[in-house]
């Protein structure tokens, strides 16, 4: 992360912080909590590449997309071809 930082005061449930905080032991809240926000800010990102590739090539086929995903569970050894011809 660069720059500097920014101090916030939020209020989050009991129990999430009891759990966050034994988790971290003695670490520092503010950087689990950022790491947190970071990857939800990457999540949104992403949901909004999606949206924006569903606008201009239409709904995601499930099918097509089980597909790669066994491919991406196959062995590194696995020809490029079959990597290629599901797409």
């Amino acid at each position: 992360m660069s720059g500097g930082t920014k101090k916030f005061s939020v209020t989050i449930p009991e129990h999430l912080a009891e759990t966050v905080q034994e988790r971290i032991g003695k670490g520092s809240f503010s950087a689990y909590v950022s790491e947190a926000l970071m990857r939800q800010v990457e999540r949104d990102d992403l949901s909004e590449l999606i949206a924006a590739a569903e606008t201009q090539h239409g709904p995601v086929d499930p099918a097509r997309v089980e597909v790669k995903g066994a491919l991406l569970q196959t062995d590194p050894g696995a020809r490029d071809d079959d990597r290629t011809s599901a797409a």
